[in-house]
C-alpha cells in the first residue's frame, strides 16, 4: 500500500488573521502555522487563493511559496485569471475546483463531464510548466473518467457527502469512494481525497489503498486553537496510520 500523504489547508488560519486586518504583519502568521503544520508531520500546504480572495491574498501565495520548503498544493477555479497566476507562482500541485461567490465552502466537485476545452487547455498549460494537475470531483466513475479524458494527472474526491452522512447513510457513502477511488486508480490517475474530515472519520477513508493523498483544513485549525497546530496535525497522522494498518 503507498504511503498516505497529509497536506494542510491553511485557508482558514487566514480568515481568522483578515478578522482583524490584512496587513502582511497581522496575527495570527500564515507563515509560522504551516512551519508548525510541517513540524506536526505535514507533508505539503494547501491554500485556495479565491475570486474574492475572501481568506488568502496574492501576496500570501507568494510568500509561502517562497518561503516553504515542502511542495505547495493551490487550489483555484477554472479561470484565465487564476490561470495566469499558477503560471507565474509555479506550485508544485494544483488542484481546480469549483467556485461560487455566495458559498460558505466548496459545495461539491467540479464538473468534469461539462469542463470542455477551456478546462482541458488550462490543464494542458499548467502541466506543460510542470504542475501535476487535479480535478476536485465528486467520487462518481462518471466523473473520474471525465477527469482522465481531461487530461489531468490526478482527481482529488470530495468527501463532503461522506463526512456529512448519517450513520445509516456513511457505509453507503464510504462505498462511493472505494469504488471512484480503484477506478481512477485503474485509469492511471494519482487519487486523493479530502473535505470534512476530522479525527473520527478520517480512519476509513485512510483505508482505501488506491488514495494516496488527504488534505485536511477546517478541523485541524480549529484544533489547533485548542492543542496547537504541531500537536493536531501529529494526532491526525496517527489517525491516519491506525487506518492504514486496516
Amino acid at each position: 500500500m503507498a504511503k498516505l500523504r497529509l497536506g494542510i489547508n491553511i485557508d482558514h488560519v487566514a480568515t481568522l488573521r483578515n478578522a482583524r486586518n490584512r496587513d502582511r504583519d497581522a496575527l495570527p502568521d500564515l507563515l509560522r502555522s504551516a512551519m508548525e503544520a510541517v513540524r506536526g508531520g505535514a507533508d505539503s500546504i494547501t491554500f485556495h487563493l479565491r475570486e474574492d480572495r475572501r481568506h488568502i491574498s496574492d501576496d500570501d501565495a507568494q510568500r509561502l511559496h517562497q518561503a516553504l520548503k515542502v511542495p505547495i498544493n493551490l487550489e483555484m477555479a477554472v479561470t484565465e485569471e487564476m490561470r495566469k497566476i499558477a503560471l507565474r507562482l509555479k506550485p508544485q500541485a494544483v488542484c481546480l475546483v469549483p467556485e461560487n461567490r455566495r458559498e460558505v465552502t466548496t459545495e461539491g466537485g467540479l464538473d468534469a463531464r461539462s469542463g470542455g476545452p477551456k478546462l482541458k487547455k488550462i490543464i494542458a498549460d499548467l502541466q506543460k510548466a510542470g504542475m501535476q494537475v487535479a480535478l476536485f470531483i465528486d467520487p462518481d466513475v462518471e466523473q473520474v473518467a471525465a477527469a482522465k479524458s481531461s487530461g489531468a494527472l490526478a482527481v482529488e474526491l470530495h468527501t463532503g457527502c461522506y463526512a456529512g452522512a448519517s450513520a445509516h447513510t456513511r457505509q453507503r457513502e464510504l462505498g462511493r469512494l472505494k469504488k471512484a477511488a480503484k477506478e481512477a486508480h485503474r485509469l492511471g490517475l494519482e487519487v486523493h481525497a479530502g473535505h470534512g474530515l476530522n479525527y473520527a472519520n478520517t480512519a476509513d477513508v485512510a483505508a482505501i489503498p488506491e488514495i494516496v493523498e488527504l488534505n485536511i483544513g477546517h478541523f485541524l485549525v480549529g484544533e489547533a486553537l485548542f492543542i496547537g497546530m504541531q500537536a493536531a496535525v501529529k494526532k491526525m497522522r496517527g489517525v491516519m496510520a491506525s487506518g492504514r494498518k486496516k
